[in-house]
């Protein structure tokens, strides 16, 4: 398994805001983190990079507990993240900004090139020479998730990557992320939007208040509307 979170808690302050959260990700998955506005999604992405100064329970990346490791460490051992917003060079062109995200290979994860970067995001390439800024906002999360995976990370967080996007747009980040789990990518997915994460996820867990109250294939998930309307529902 690539991922393992054990029994996670999470506090800002003195406000418990995760409680014994459960989930794994395997090579080649997608798990899609369903979940309302405040759920719990991006608190979850943040407590297992480091991010969350107060947390209590494991979390096991490639076999190994990181729950105290720093952020850095815990990027350089290959867990990519991809924020919500993004943060690119917005005076550097597209190439410039996958410069700035080169790593060397590392075992056990795809190995990303400049090249296949835009094989895999083709808007990026007819754009290599562009500053950053001067492209749409679809692009530019295009652009992040390119420069995170520039890094060769062998497990990548995504964290509403179809929020905001014009429909076209997500159909071809839908596309990418198959990709990436075609080349064993181990992929956790913060998402609101059902439809994307039906295109691209293998399985599904959903969040509501900090706590997981749905984990199982998406199939099942699909299958049982109560299940939605409970906590999917606006």
């Amino acid at each position: 398994m690539k991922l393992e979170v054990h029994q996670l808690d999470a506090f800002y302050g003195r406000a418990q805001i995760l409680f014994a959260v459960d989930l794994k990700v395997a090579a080649g998955e997608a798990l899609a983190l369903l979940g309302r506005n405040g759920a719990g999604k991006s608190t979850t992405v943040r407590a297992i990079l480091g991010l969350i100064a107060r947390t209590r329970g494991r979390v096991v990346f490639d076999g190994r507990d990181i729950s105290r490791m720093s952020s850095g460490r815990i990027a350089r051992r290959g867990l990519g993240w991809v924020p919500e917003d993004r943060r690119i060079f917005t005076d550097l062109t597209v190439e410039e900004n996958l410069m700035v995200g080169e790593q060397r290979p590392r075992a056990g994860a795809p190995v990303w090139t400049r090249e296949r970067l835009f094989n895999l995001f083709p808007n990026l390439a007819e754009r290599r020479r562009r500053p950053a800024g001067q492209m749409s906002g679809g692009e530019q999360q295009m652009l992040t998730i390119a420069r995170t995976l520039m890094g060769n990370p062998s497990l990548i967080m995504l964290d509403e990557p179809s929020e905001g996007l014009a429909p076209l747009i997500v159909d071809a980040m839908a596309r990418a992320v198959l990709e990436m789990k075609r080349q064993g990518l181990a992929i956790l997915l913060a998402e609101q939007n059902l439809r994307f994460a039906r295109a691209v996820s293998d399985r599904a867990a959903i969040i509501e208040k900090g706590r997981i109250r749905f984990d199982g294939t998406i199939e099942s998930l699909l299958a049982d509307a109560a299940i939605g309307r409970a906590y999917l529902a606006v």
